[in-house]
């Protein structure tokens, strides 16, 4: 890191904006409309501030104002993320240096439905394969981080945040921290609740929820280079779905996790962390709980999943320019299910039989280098062990009372490798800074492949999926402007391309490719008025069969406006999405298959601000102002005999219309 920080401090020292910070200060986000990249393909946000438009309390609906990024509508809640067309597995997401796996086969809780983003104080995205300490990152790598707090002397601090808004939105988060020199203590928790929403034709979709969480982290810091922590997360809720005939009616998590982290142990030993984690989901799904039980026909699904971990890593500074990063880490999940579609909904009364376990090892370098004082390489490789065995039976619908029969087992075993290169250097004649790198990243099936869509069965196992990308890019920040401008090109080999058709899944193995670009850039007017935009753009083919590649997004466009006099901020924001007419109908990935074809849109939205004081915030806006009826190109179907009578239906969920929401942040 400290490498990295040289580079940046000289690129900041010739740029011209830095003579003008006395002229034009740097003022605080009071809604944030859109986030632009701040190093070489990563965007790093605060998942405090108020957001426009207003996300739901999941960590998928948080990630869609970063450019490059989709998110599947499903209800009001519980979406899957998309980056650059790609979800699922693909996109690596972390909770704390933490895996966190959904148990629901056709997706009901990914892995973002159990992150609550204001309890996390930063949430970093790096796009494409360009790092491997974290996994194979074939689309990117999402990070929901916690800070280590500092405590100089005995200190309280606290943090409330409420939001309310339309359809009976109501959230509320507090977030409080003790410590001293020595020792900290943290408590959080939060709790959404909303009602069903109204589409821009005065609709109502099926997609009602409430969720809570709450949890504590406690560290131990007996000086400054040393913390051993512990952290404790728990959470639960329901949430309707409008895609489905069953709706979640339970979300129950519980993860325990400890840290050892060291540092300045010898002069080439800079670093040392260890870590072991503990994350046990259990979810049920029915059509019951949250819609009128049909005569007869009552049924439940109740998968759960245990993900444990460990890992530790290395830093070494084997010289003034260089950094390396090495460590090695081990994770097992285990997945299993029990489900009925008879007359008896007691869920405890019938037997879990384990249908998937895994387990991956794995062990990593990563380098980061000065060549001089404006140009760097970093670079790394990952080999990963793969191993995983599925189980089948004559019926998962047994009571604890009976026995189960084996139909067959399946296994495999797979060796898996991910690399990198990248080039970074800060351009003497501009202030910018230009980059272009190679990853290769590869991956095994998940639950989902192998489960759901039969990619691990007595028969065989799909192969490995092997994304090798071109990334090119460069950031310019010169007087009042600043742009970004991205560009990649990637091949894919055996990707595992889904089909869902009269209710048959299956799954097989092609050669696919993708390419695509995001830019944003903002131009300040003057110390109050600043404009925006950004535009995201991706293309996929499907090699194989000569066809468009399913579930890609169309081209989007931000544009906007902000004012901010550090007491009073107003902005806008218009949304514009092309139509896609690329499909590749019944065709997709684990989280959903293509529809159809879908016309362009533009949706518009307002808010404004007022802060009576630095440590409060009160945030006010309307998303969908001219209520305008409209689907994304990504999104589930809403079938009619999915939602519930007196629901109306159309081919894909519908987006909420006019939406009215008011915001309090106050820090104590």
């Amino acid at each position: 890191m400290k490498s990295r920080l040289k580079p940046l401090v000289a690129l900041l020292a010739a740029c011209p904006l830095h003579g003008l910070a006395a002229e034009i200060p740097m003022l605080d986000e009071i809604v944030v409309t859109a986030t632009p990249m701040s190093l070489p393909l990563t965007v790093v946000s605060d998942p405090k501030a108020p957001r426009q438009p207003v996300p739901a309390h999941d960590g998928a609906d948080y990630l869609k104002s970063i450019p490059g990024f989709n998110v599947i509508r499903k209800g009001g809640t519980d979406g899957d993320p998309i980056l650059r067309g790609m979800a699922g597995s693909r996109l690596n997401i972390l909770v704390d240096d933490q895996h966190i796996l959904g148990g629901c086969g056709m997706r009901m809780d990914p892995p973002t439905a159990y992150i609550f983003p204001e309890v996390y104080d930063q949430v970093t995205v790096l796009k494409g394969p360009q790092s491997v300490t974290d996994g194979a990152n074939v689309a990117g790598l999402v990070k929901f981080e916690r800070k280590k707090p500092a405590f100089a002397r005995e200190e309280k601090r606290a943090l409330l945040s409420a939001t309310v808004g339309s359809w009976g939105r109501n959230d509320v988060v507090a977030d409080a921290t003790y410590g001293n020199g020595r020792a900290y203590v943290r408590g959080f928790g939060s709790h959404s609740d909303a009602n069903d929403y109204r589409d821009g034709s005065g609709n109502k979709v099926h997609s009602a929820y409430t969720r809570w969480n709450a949890g504590a982290v406690g560290g131990w810091t007996p000086d400054q280079d040393t913390r051993v922590e512990v952290s404790l997360d728990a959470s639960d809720g329901q949430a309707a779905y409008a895609d489905r005939t069953m709706d979640g009616a339970k979300f129950a998590r519980e993860g325990v996790g400890l840290k050892f982290t060291r540092g300045n142990l010898t002069p080439v030993v800079g670093k040392v962390e260890a870590q072991v984690f503990h994350n046990y989901i259990d979810h049920v799904m029915d059509n019951y709980t949250l819609r009128t039980r049909p005569a007869g026909m009552a049924m439940f699904n109740n998968p759960d999943r245990k993900t444990e971990g460990a890992r530790v890593a290395l830093g070494l500074i084997p010289g003034d320019k260089t950094m390396l990063t090495v460590g090695a880490g081990y994770e097992r999940n285990e997945h299993t299910l029990r489900t009925s579609a008879g007359g008896n909904v007691t869920v405890d009364a019938y037997k879990r039989l384990a249908d998937l376990e895994a387990g991956t090892g794995n062990v990593f370098i990563e380098l980061e280098h000065e060549l001089d004082n404006r140009s760097r390489i970093l670079g790394g490789v990952r080999q990963e062990w793969f191993s995983a065995d599925r189980w089948s039976y004559a019926s998962t619908a047994v009571l604890t009372s009976a026995s189960e029969t084996l139909n067959w087992k399946a296994n495999a075993d797979q060796n898996l490798s991910s690399a990198f290169l990248r080039y970074e250097r800060n351009l003497a004649a501009t202030p910018a800074t230009f980059y272009v790198g190679l990853g290769r990243a590869q991956r095994p099936m998940d639950h989902w492949e192998a489960t759901t869509y039969g990619g691990l069965s007595n028969t065989g196992a799909l192969r490995p999926e092997t994304n090798t990308q071109l990334d090119i890019g460069l950031h310019y920040a010169a007087g009042p402007w600043r742009a970004n401008l991205a560009a990649y090109r990637a091949r894919i080999d055996d990707y595992m391309l889904t089909r869902s058709v009269a209710g048959v899944n299956s799954i097989r193995n092609i050669n696919a490719s993708t390419t695509g670009f995001e830019s944003d850039m903002s131009y300040r007017l003057d110390e109050r008025w600043k404009t925006f935009a950004s535009l995201a753009y991706v293309r996929g083919e499907n090699d194989t069969d000569n066809v468009p590649l399913a579930q890609m997004p169309p081209l989007e466009g931000r544009i906007g406006v902000e004012y901010d006099d550090r007491v009073w901020s107003f902005g806008s924001l218009l949304r514009l999405v092309a139509e896609q007419d690329r499909v590749h109908v019944g065709y997709g990935s684990i989280v959903g298959q293509d529809i159809g074809r879908t016309p362009g849109f533009a949706v518009f939205s307002l808010n404004a601000g007022w802060k009576p004081r630095k440590d409060v915030k009160l945030t006010a806006g309307v998303d969908n102002l001219f209520d305008r009826i409209y689907a994304e190109h990504i999104s589930r179907t809403g079938t009619p005999t999915a939602v519930p009578v007196g629901y109306s239906t159309s081919t894909r969920v519908n987006e909420p219309g006019r939406t009215l929401w008011l915001k309090l942040n106050a820090n104590f």
